[in-house]
């Protein structure tokens, strides 16, 4: 006998945003903004995985606050959390033991930070939510979307979320809850990157077929409270180099906020080569540079997270909309990768694709393609900032640190002092996943063991994230095959799920017979999405697990 089809109750809106973060909430905003100038209403609700708004958002981050000018004006008056302004900037180039200043002079002025604001992004996200609360948008937290619906036609028509009490074989437990249909004239896909649900509809809708590969990178970031001498309010500190040295990409960030905390950051990116690489051992190694270890002496740690970054930027931007529905904020990927800033164009992107639904809606239309935000983001701000860029990343992964710093800081001059570039377009060659070379080919790395002090082993880190999963559910991180992990990474790769992920999710053991075998502690994840994006095989899909699990953030 086939199996009964599930039945949901349903819900109707206007407009369904997935996902609170910068971008979601901005097109929430907007959107109830047109709606109150015209003298008009519009249905709006916003789904959130996490089991409060800002529980899931982890940037570094220092907002630059173009968008947030746009959208509500008033934003100081209203008591916006942006309370530490860039007073200092600091750029390095790191070795083992010293570090070479690179002048403020010779770096091109979009890296100038001046009237930008360090910030806690989920704190942010926490205030806009109240702003948008305050105007009629319904946010449902703790609702993880694990299902899409569409219509008769093909078109996009909404999501199920809500689903609870799936046992781990997936069958139903006495406490399960089916969740709900939520439709939309027109649904906002914003779950940030590597979303899940925008990964089917890119495939679905081929809406990559135009652009170059995604790339990413992993962001891990430390909270800490320093001694009062150490604390410099509105510093921010940027470095490159040691210890992930000239080939791989990445660096490192260190931000001074009010009250005696610093954001600590390191970024990896993903498209590195040698699979012995430990991401997380590199950030923990790192902090014992006298640039860092000095700031941080006496201090204690008070939070941890990691989340990928998307770092393809104007070359990988997909095409953003399909029958019913766009792409907002990270699950397009706006980063300007050289500024380590994202936030202000994923707001921007959710403005403007609240402009064109409300336009649309307004004309009796719905499901079709937003076409006009597309043009919108083509002749806007967002545009030529991630164009005046984008060689840059593509640069430093083919020349390394020395050429491709180099380089990019040519490009970029020439892209500010004439519009444009030496190099014209660079493409990006290949996913990150394919960059990664056999185990056989590269040299293993021996990382110093945490003292305990400044460095920390992964799991111990990870509770400082207040993670939390319950066991008994599907597990969220889904093996296409469950044989490739040891019949293939392993030998080739030396199955290196086991280093790059942030947060200890993946472990090869021994059998009672000794044989080696592939374990998922799935309860450990902090939702990063590293492993769907750098498993050699691509064999991990990341699903959501039940809604309000995960990591709850506090000021992150």
């Amino acid at each position: 006998m086939s199996e009964q089809p599930i039945e949901r109750e349903s819900m109707e809106y206007d407009v369904v945003i997935v996902g609170a973060g910068p971008a979601g909430l901005a097109a929430s905003i907007r959107l109830k903004q047109l709606a109150e100038a015209a003298g008009s209403e519009i249905n709006v609700c916003v789904l959130e995985k996490g089991s409060e708004v800002g529980a899931h958002i982890l940037s570094g981050a220092v907002v630059d606050p173009i968008a947030l000018n746009e959208l509500i004006p008033d934003w100081k008056e209203k008591g916006a959390p942006l309370n530490t302004p860039v007073t200092e900037d600091r750029f390095y180039v790191l070795g083992p033991s010293g570090q070479l200043r690179l002048p403020n002079f010779a770096m091109p002025p979009l890296m100038n930070n001046h009237g930008t604001y360090a910030v806690s992004l989920g704190n942010v996200c926490r205030w806009l939510a109240e702003q948008a609360e305050g105007m009629g948008v319904e946010i449902y937290p703790g609702f993880a979307c694990s299902d899409l619906v569409y219509r008769d036609d093909g078109s996009f028509k909404g999501v199920v979320a809500g689903v609870m009490g799936l046992g781990k074989d997936g069958k139903p437990k006495p406490d399960y809850e089916p969740g709900m249909e939520l439709h939309g004239k027109y649904v906002f896909i914003a779950e940030g990157v590597r979303g899940s649900l925008a990964k089917i509809l890119i495939d679905k809708f081929d809406l990559a077929a135009d652009s170059d590969p995604q790339k990413f990178g992993l962001g891990m970031k430390e909270l800490w409270e320093i001694k009062p001498e150490n604390h410099r309010q509105g510093q921010v500190t940027h470095t490159m180099g040691w210890p992930l040295g000239t080939r791989t990409g990445g660096g490192s960030f260190m931000y001074h906020l009010e009250d005696n905390l610093v954001s600590i950051g390191f970024v990896v990116h993903l498209n590195y080569e040698n699979p012995h690489l430990f991401p997380y051992m590199e950030f923990q190694r790192f902090k014992h540079h006298p640039l860092i270890s000095d700031v941080l002496e006496g201090g204690r740690r008070i939070a941890y997270g990691a989340r990928a970054i998307t770092e393809g930027g104007f070359q990988s931007v997909p095409k953003l909309t399909f029958p019913g529905g766009a792409l907002i904020g990270c699950s397009a990927g706006f980063v300007n990768v050289p500024r380590i800033k994202g936030s202000h164009n994923a707001m921007k992107t959710g403005m403007m694709a609240a402009e064109a639904a409300f336009a649309a809606i307004g004309k009796g239309r719905e499901a079709d393609e937003l076409t006009d935000y597309t043009a919108a983001y083509e002749n806007s701000w967002v545009y030529q900032d991630l164009k005046r860029v984008r060689n840059v990343k593509p640069l430093w992964s083919k020349l390394g640190l020395i050429g491709g710093l180099a380089a990019g800081g040519l490009d970029m001059w020439t892209n500010q002092l004439f519009g444009f570039s030496l190099f014209g377009t660079i493409k990006h060659d290949k996913p990150d996943h394919a960059a990664t070379k056999p185990a056989a080919e590269c040299k293993k790395i021996d990382y110093p063991k945490p003292d305990g002090v400044l460095s920390f082993d992964r799991l111990t880190n990870v509770s400082f994230s207040a993670t939390n999963h319950e066991e008994d559910q599907p597990v969220h991180l889904k093996l296409k095959d469950d044989t490739i992990p040891i019949a293939h990474n392993l030998p080739k790769f030396a199955e290196p799920a086991q280093r790059y992920c942030p947060a200890g999710v993946y472990e090869v053991l021994e059998d009672e017979a000794g044989k080696p075998r592939f374990q998922i502690n799935a309860q450990n994840c902090v939702h990063c999405k590293t492993c769907d994006i750098k498993d050699p095989a691509q064999n991990i899909n990341w699903c959501v697990p039940q809604g309000g699990e995960g990591p709850n953030y506090p000021n992150m």
